[in-house]
């Protein structure tokens, strides 16, 4: 079985990624396409469900010509997704009943804001390890049934199907056969009871949601159908993965053991620590998840998810043009004066955690004369770095450790003056892997694994390409640090 092949297909916010890991666990072929981001008047932001399963479709198809590998050498395909993205579709035709609902997109807020019981707030956080907030698919689900006629009438004839990208995916790539999520995806709908490990019956009924609606929760390395790609392969090829693309990422940076933690550097980013099989609550403004379930049990993580990591570069290039290129921006921000007290907070949608103000907006605060476009350039890149640190202060301060190591992945991760600042900051070692694709290559482990072609040492494999030790002097750094902190409280 060592000539077969695994597919990782990550479907993230920006587009879609296919890899193919050959029986050593090497990435042998790369492909990706983009897909739109709709963004309203209102700041609302939307994907085209139809459109990423057209993609999807195609980046593999891609993918396998330009590997110039046989078809049926694909043993299995493993599925990584953006998480808390909610669609809803018509079980019958496949065809969404408007477009997807984007995690960052807080358009719900009208809903949370509205459950003002402060004894059912905690017992919902209690329930599925996360506070309440338009952010997630339970307030995603309800704004849809309480806005589209269409999904109210499927809901009535029993025709309507509501969940995360992941499970449409699925859908369609079966053709209607298979309507599943995993835990780990469940976890992050705030509809998922963490305890009971079943969608929660209170929680639906207040959110207005039927538990017909929601798929079966299946174990992240379960069985999740088979796909010919629209009848491109001529023998069906099993799913044997799905999973969040955070925590995919998790399992592709091998941290199956209790401690262990990553960030994933994307649009947003997500900082994880596995604790283990039991459930712990955060006291420090963190969540807590599902990181999988995976050989009949299932491991929790804290979590804390940034809105705004990669889309801050993005901003300042495209919507400020202050560079070209993205690349640029290590030196950009090397020559900008290293006195400069400016601080961006990137609120542009609110702050997740810790701090959880969906009314905050972004600030750029503390500039002087002298603060110039190399300057803000900088200060965008710090703010990155801060955020995780309020993440990994949180982290340590539940876990009871001094968190010294964070393994890292992402496209930011290849820019060195932030991976050494990110190092400085949190006064973590930093550890860079070699391949960027750790949520399409966590997934197509998971998936390997699952069929035979990889064994568990897979997850052991050296795959660093650069560390980063602290430099920064402990007091300048504290100076820094609570800048930071007195600027958040301005957003």
């Amino acid at each position: 079985m060592r000539n077969a092949y695994i597919i990782g297909l990550d479907q993230s916010t920006q587009g879609t990624k296919a890899i193919l890991m050959d029986g050593e666990g090497e990435i042998v072929a790369k492909a990706f396409l983009p897909h739109e981001q709709l963004i309203s008047n209102e700041g609302w932001v939307s994907h085209d469900g139809e459109g990423i399963f057209r993609n999807s479709v195609q980046v593999i198809r891609q993918l396998i010509e330009n590997a110039a590998v046989n078809k049926s050498s694909i043993a299995a395909i493993g599925i990584s997704n953006q998480r808390e993205t909610t669609i809803a579709w018509d079980r019958k035709s496949g065809k969404p009943v408007e477009h997807a609902i984007v995690w960052q997109c807080a358009r719900a807020k009208e809903i949370t804001d509205a459950m003002t019981d402060e004894a059912y707030r905690q017992r919902v956080r209690a329930k599925t390890g996360i506070p309440l907030s338009p952010y997630f698919p339970a307030a995603k689900a309800a704004w849809i049934l309480r806005h589209s006629e269409r999904a109210g009438k499927l809901a009535q004839e029993g025709r309507l199907a509501i969940g995360t990208v992941d499970s449409f995916l699925v859908y369609k790539l079966t053709e209607g056969a298979v309507f599943k999520t995993d835990y780990s995806n469940a976890s992050r709908t705030q509809l998922f009871n963490l305890h009971t490990l079943k969608w929660d019956e209170e929680i639906c009924q207040t959110f207005g949601i039927p538990i017909s609606a929601l798929p079966k929760v299946e174990f992240s390395d379960g069985d999740f159908g088979a796909t010919t790609l629209n009848g491109f392969f001529d023998t069906p090829v099993p799913i044997r993965s799905v999973l969040g693309d955070s925590h995919a990422a998790l399992f592709g940076q091998g941290c199956v053991e209790p401690g262990m933690a990553k960030a994933t550097y994307g649009t947003g980013s997500s900082i994880m620590m596995n604790i283990g099989p039991a459930f712990k609550e955060s006291k420090s403004g963190l969540v807590t998840s599902l990181a999988w379930g995976r050989g009949g049990a299932v491991d929790y993580v804290l979590e804390g998810n940034i809105n705004y990591a990669g889309a801050v570069i993005t901003w300042l290039q495209k919507d400020l043009g202050l560079f070209e290129s993205a690349k640029d921006t290590a030196d950009i921000a090397a020559a900008a004066n290293p006195e400069d007290t400016a601080y961006l907070v990137p609120a542009f949608s609110g702050l997740g955690a810790p701090y959880w103000k969906d009314s905050a907006r972004a600030v750029l605060v503390g500039m002087s004369r002298t603060t110039g476009k190399n300057e803000i350039v900088k200060a965008g890149l710090e703010s990155i770095a801060w955020q995780v640190t309020d993440i990994v202060e949180a982290m340590s301060a539940d876990a009871g450790i001094r968190l010294s190591e964070l393994r890292v992945d992402g496209g930011p991760t290849g820019n060195v003056w932030l991976m050494q600042f990110q190092s400085d900051v949190s006064r973590a070692r930093i550890c860079v892997q070699k391949a960027e694709e750790l949520s399409a290559m966590g997934a197509a482990f998971m998936a390997g694994i699952d069929v035979g072609l990889y064994d568990e040492k897979i997850l052991n494999a050296d795959r660093l390409k650069r560390a980063y030790e602290p430099q920064m002097d402990r007091v300048l750094r504290d100076k820094k640090y609570d800048g930071w902190k007195q600027a958040v409280e301005k957003a």
